[in-house]
């Protein structure tokens, strides 16, 4: 009993008077209105005995320094922290991936004239990635982006690509083209000998399909290049 009379004593979300709740007030004011800590606590839902789950949500904030640390962090890493477990990571992972995607959404360009149009937002999407990552800028008739399907993510120098598996989403989809891009998270993006055959081998596999292999793009960090402006893996080089 006089142990317990010396513990801390933590009031539960529950205990909150409900204005003050973070669920409560997104309900009332809508999400705009609460801060990161409050949304991320609303995505996990409860915290661990002595720790609330808005004070656990401002804890990960800290310790990883934002929103953009809490998503480039590893499943395993994140698992490891105290309170939180596989459920709450996978919860908290998919919010941030798709508030993400979102972000990419608003920013992609209705009309891609050039590779240039799209580089910008690969290098945002892929440019940190500790994996590779093969991915499509799928257009139609008029060059507008309708997609921007993940292919493969990691080991793209060791494993083979399976040409069939990056036409998958241009034919589902009845794209007129595709850009393809991937990353070096060495941050060099200076193509390879792979980089170079592989290319060769889509454009060769389109023009069967008619489907037009716009360009290749190597991303690195905070750079980029285009296999088709150095005339590698193009028939006829450079465009």
């Amino acid at each position: 009993m006089a142990d317990a009379a010396r513990a801390e004593y933590h009031l539960s979300i529950k205990e909150w008077p409900a204005s003050e709740r973070p669920q409560e007030r997104l309900l009332e004011h809508g999400p705009a209105y609460l801060s990161n800590a409050e949304l991320l606590a609303v995505v996990l839902r409860s915290g661990t005995p002595g720790e609330t789950v808005l004070a656990l949500a401002e804890r990960l904030l800290v310790e990883f320094n934002g929103l953009p640390g809490l998503r480039q962090a590893a499943v395993a890493e994140l698992t490891g922290r105290r309170g939180l477990g596989q459920v709450k990571a996978a919860q908290m992972k998919a919010a941030l991936e798709l508030g993400h995607r979102l972000s990419v959404a608003d920013q992609q360009p209705l009309r891609v004239g050039a590779a240039e149009d799209v580089a910008g937002v690969l290098m945002l999407q892929m440019g940190e990635l500790e994996q590779e990552q093969l991915r499509l800028v799928l257009l139609n008739t008029k060059n507008d982006v309708i997609g921007w399907p993940i292919v493969y993510t990691g080991g793209l120098r060791t494993a083979v690509v399976r040409v069939a598996e990056v036409f998958r989403e241009p034919i589902r989809q009845s794209a007129s083209g595709f850009i393809v891009a991937h990353n070096h998270p060495s941050g060099d993006p200076t193509p390879s000998p792979e980089d170079v055959r592989l290319t060769a081998e889509l454009v060769r596999v389109g023009k069967m399909l008619d489907i037009d292999v716009i360009d290749h793009l190597v991303i690195g960090k905070g750079r980029w290049v285009s296999l088709r402006s150095k005339g590698l893996g193009f028939p006829g080089g450079l465009r």
